[in-house]
C-alpha cells in the first residue's frame, strides 16, 4: 500500500475508530462496577449445551479503566459435546478444580487436570472439553474490553 492508498483509507479508519468508544461506553453502562469484596456463586444452572452447567460469581467493569471482568464455574459431564470454537476480544483463564479437561487453542489440544491453569489470549481460537469419563469442573476468569 502506498501513501495515496493509505490517505484514501484514512477517513474511513478514523470514522470506524470513532465508533469504538461509543460502543464500548454503551456496553459498560449496562455492567456494574466491581467493588472489592467477597462474591458468592449463583445457583448452578443449565448451560447453553446439554451436559453443561454453570454458576456465575461476578461480571462487571473494573474501576481501573475500560476493563471487563467475569468469573464463573462450569461443569461438563462425560460425553457432552464441547463448547463452540470461539474467539473473543478478552483473554480467558481456566483453573481445573476436578476431573480432566482438554483445552484446545489455535488447533493445539492440551490436557489439564485438577490444579492446572490454562490460558487463551484474546483473539485465539479455543474451546474446552471433558477429556474423561467423569465430570470436569473448572473456574473461568475473563479479562478484557467490553464486548
Amino acid at each position: 500500500m502506498d501513501r495515496r492508498e493509505f490517505a484514501a483509507m484514512l477517513p474511513a479508519l478514523l470514522a470506524a475508530s470513532a465508533l469504538v468508544p461509543e460502543s464500548a461506553e454503551a456496553q459498560s453502562v449496562s455492567l456494574p462496577v466491581i467493588e472489592s469484596g467477597v462474591y458468592k456463586p449463583t445457583p448452578a444452572k443449565a448451560g447453553s449445551m446439554a451436559g453443561h452447567t454453570s454458576s456465575s460469581y461476578l461480571k462487571g467493569m473494573l474501576k481501573a479503566g475500560n476493563i471487563r471482568l467475569e468469573m464463573h464455574e462450569s461443569t461438563i459431564d462425560p460425553g457432552a459435546e464441547h463448547e463452540a470454537v470461539g474467539t473473543h476480544l478478552h483473554s480467558e483463564i481456566w483453573l481445573v478444580r476436578e476431573g480432566t479437561a482438554e483445552l484446545t487453542t489455535n488447533g493445539v489440544a492440551r490436557t489439564m487436570v485438577a490444579g492446572d491453569v490454562g490460558i487463551c489470549c484474546a483473539g485465539d481460537k479455543h474451546f474446552i472439553s471433558n477429556a474423561s469419563n467423569k465430570p470436569v469442573t473448572y473456574f473461568v476468569v475473563t479479562v478484557g474490553p467490553p464486548e
